[in-house]
């Protein structure tokens, strides 16, 4: 009897894809076995305290030694040196002890001493500033009045301002004159001439009290 076998039942030519498939299984297997791993158990105690024996540091207890107060200084002795009576001693004072109601005794008078003089503060600003008798226009008008071009200026053409700074004492007066900028010529003397011939001023004032003031005055040139 002829056996029937279906070409498609035939396991012979699929031999070789089942070994390639065996062959990847063993390959697969072997290298899973190389990468295999395992690890030692370890147990975890969270509960566990260890507890160090750290010794006590003892501080040794130190005594301050108290310096002693040092020695009082010696006693300084009074040597008295012993005068003869026929020394002379300079200063000497004679009391007289026989002295009745006749003998006339001069009167004491005590050296006189300088008094110190103490310069007052010079103010460049008060409460009250000094003025001229009459007012600024008075003093433009004494100045024009009283002033005299020096023919020196006059010749050389030499015209302009001539700054003159003054001090007006508590009574009025005035001092200190000095030029702070001049033009030569002459004419810086003769500002300064009219101005320590000025009248007595109204003193200025601060706080009610006449006090030293400071003032610039401009003393002007001019050829006609």
């Amino acid at each position: 009897m002829e056996i029937k076998k279906s070409p498609k039942a035939d396991l012979e030519n699929k031999k070789t894809l089942f070994r390639q498939i065996g062959l990847i299984v063993a390959l697969a297997v072997v290298f899973f076995a190389f990468e295999y791993r395992s690890y030692d158990k370890r147990t975890l105690d969270l509960m566990e305290r260890s507890v160090e024996d750290i010794p006590e540091e003892i501080i040794p207890i130190t005594e301050q030694k108290v310096k002693p107060p040092p020695p009082p200084p010696p006693k300084q002795v009074t040597v008295l040196e012993v005068v003869e009576d026929d020394v002379e001693v300079e200063d000497e004072i004679e009391i007289d002890v026989e002295v009745d109601q006749e003998t006339e005794i001069e009167v004491y008078v005590p050296p006189v001493m300088e008094e110190e003089i103490v310069e007052q503060e010079i103010f460049t600003v008060v409460e009250s500033m000094p003025e001229f008798p009459g007012g600024p226009a008075k003093m433009m008008e004494y100045i024009a009045k009283n002033i005299k071009y020096p023919a020196m200026a006059r010749e050389s053409g030499i015209q302009g301002r001539v700054f003159v700074n003054f001090v007006v004492e508590p009574d009025g007066s005035v001092s200190n004159v000095k030029v702070l900028r001049g033009i030569g010529g002459g004419c810086d003397e003769e500002a300064v001439r009219v101005v320590e011939s000025m009248p007595t001023w109204t003193p200025g004032r601060q706080r009610g009290k006449a006090v030293r003031v400071s003032f610039n005055l401009p003393v002007r040139f001019t050829l006609q």
